[in-house]
């Protein structure tokens, strides 16, 4: 960066706090939402109740999908906090704490590859990364997975110039990624470790200090856990490893969606927009011998990493969105390497498109409030209740209001003097997500927490619950589902699904609003309550007593 000390300083303090707030946009105020933040928040609160992490539980039974990093970490800030946040907010911290590491070391791998003046664009374009939007504020284990993967990939950028350092970020950062997803964020950095030497730049001697440091920094991060784990449960063990990563990822069991092995392929470019186009312009510049070509570390380190997570999650038996997070990382490294020489009419482009696109998403957004908030327009108002109808007695709240002001004005002040120039256009992508990002979770959040939480409809089956009664069956019941019942409610369920010789006089089944059928298991129930959450036309719950009392 040019300019004076003093004038250096302010712009990374400002950048810094951006990223920060940016982070924590839309981690407080509501209850956790379904799929992955429920069940995560739920793993967290069985901790934070039992104090024992070693066999992660849900709702009272072992879990043992993914390692418990993420959700121990959550599990203490929630604690920590437990005075003046609600258990949930709290951790939610968790996630910040990542996102923020993921930021810090993502830069700390640009500037080591590309020089001083590159350490916050790949921070700005990850920032700005469509598919980071949503779930860089959520209670997601794939946040820590990707803040092993950044503090590993440092490791490996630094490897050249400090060899023991970075074998210790390396071994760390997969020890992280281990510890948050089991062994495939460390599969990812081993293979992208082995295969570095064929580029000069990593061939030579000192490469193999790094290797034998990291090894050892990652020992106790990946065996720890795992030791403890088989001395205290060998059956839990053979289910984490074999049928959780190992039998998941080949698809032996069938656990997740099914794989369409080019998914990666046809949406990678609008998850990693605009971060995505960007790289591929660097790797033209490679090919046309700008800038050295590929000869250039900030091309060659970031590419092989991305080729090899972009083979392994093909070639892997479940597909999800959520599963492409670890390619934003070397594609954000790509994509800054030479923004610099982005055609003028290209920056131009995407600035306006930025600038258009986010402003129109803006006014959308307070649209959207004044018709919840003042029945104004009066069709669009009927329109959105037809989604979210329990929003329509929400009470006027000054703080979230505030507080779109300021984001919205803000934004108008950093755009509108903006010079046009490649690094101006993705500091404007950035705020630009940022401002309808922080539209949805200010004026926006509490509509939307009208319909996606579970509270209101299980506050209501709290009230149809007996005075006294033995215990829950269910049938069908999600963990998702599972973990608020426990949360809320302080329900455990008996599945009939792990224990079909459960004799409960409640059942409680969760099915479709298709399932007229108000019969219980075998004809000697009767329905006392049934319910779902307001606007959800695809679930229906049903609770039973038994006839006989």
């Amino acid at each position: 960066m040019n300019g004076s000390l003093p004038l250096r300083l302010v712009k990374h303090l400002s950048l810094a706090a951006f990223c920060v707030v940016w982070a924590s946009l839309g981690l407080f105020g509501h209850d956790p939402w379904k799929p992955d933040e429920a069940y995560t928040f739920g793993l967290a609160y069985d901790i934070a109740q039992s104090g024992q992490w070693v066999v992660p539980t849900l709702a009272g039974e072992p879990f043992m999908e993914k390692p418990p990093l993420f959700v121990a970490t959550a599990a203490f800030f929630a604690q920590l906090t437990r005075d003046w946040l609600p258990l949930h907010d709290g951790a939610r911290l968790a996630t910040l704490l990542y996102v923020v590491l993921t930021l810090l070391f993502l830069g700390r791998t640009g500037r080591e590859l590309n020089g001083r003046g590159f350490a916050w664009l790949p921070a700005l374009l990850l920032v700005g990364a469509i598919g980071m939007a949503e779930n860089a504020h959520r209670l997601l284990v794939d946040n820590a997975l990707l803040c092993g993967l950044a503090m590993g990939l440092y490791g490996l950028a630094l490897a050249p110039r400090r060899p023991y350092w970075a074998g210790f970020w390396l071994g760390t950062g997969a020890g992280i990624a281990f510890m948050a997803k089991g062994l495939l964020g460390p599969g990812l950095l081993a293979l992208t470790a082995l295969l570095l030497p064929i580029f000069p730049h990593w061939r030579e001697w000192s490469y193999l200090r790094t290797l034998v440091v990291a090894l050892l920094a990652a020992v106790p991060w990946i065996g720890v856990w795992p030791l403890l784990l088989y001395e205290r449960a060998p059956q839990l063990f053979d289910e984490w490893l074999v049928t959780q990563n190992i039998g998941r990822f080949f698809g032996t069991v069938r656990l997740g969606p099914e794989s369409d092995h080019v998914f990666y392929l046809k949406n990678i470019a609008w998850i990693a927009w605009p971060a995505f186009p960007l790289a591929v312009w660097t790797i033209w510049t490679g090919f046309r011998g700008y800038m050295g070509g590929f000869n250039r570390p900030g091309i060659q380190l970031p590419l092989l990493f991305f080729g090899i997570v972009l083979a392994v999650l093909s070639f892997a038996a479940d597909a999800r969105m959520v599963y492409a997070l670890p390619m934003l990382l070397p594609l954000c490294v790509l994509a800054s390497a030479s923004i610099d020489v982005l055609p003028r009419g290209a920056s131009s482009a995407l600035d306006w498109f930025g600038i258009l696109t986010f402003g129109l998403g803006a006014i959308v957004a307070w649209l959207a409030w004044a018709a919840f908030y003042t029945h104004w327009p009066p069709a669009l108002y009927e329109y959105l209740t037809r989604f979210r109808p329990a929003a329509t007695a929400l009470p006027f709240e000054w703080l979230p209001f505030s507080l779109a002001v300021f984001f919205s004005l803000v934004w108008f002040a950093i755009i509108r003097p903006a010079r046009q120039s490649p690094r101006r256009s993705v500091l404007n992508w950035a705020v630009g997500i940022a401002l309808v990002w922080g539209l949805y979770s200010t004026i926006l959040l509490s509509v939307e927490d009208s319909g996606r939480s579970y509270r209101a409809m299980i506050m209501d089956l709290q009230k149809a619950l007996p005075t006294r009664y033995d215990c829950v069956a269910s049938r069908g019941l999600g963990e998702p589902q599972r973990a608020l019942l426990d949360y809320f409610i302080g329900v455990k369920t008996e599945r009939v699904e792990t224990k079909p010789d459960a004799s409960c006089s409640l059942y409680l089944d969760q099915g479709s609003r298709s399932d007229d059928s108000p019969e219980g298991p075998d004809g000697n129930w009767r329905v006392i309550w049934e319910g779902n959450r307001p606007g959800d036309n695809s679930e229906r719950f049903r609770l039973y007593q038994r006839s006989n009392g």
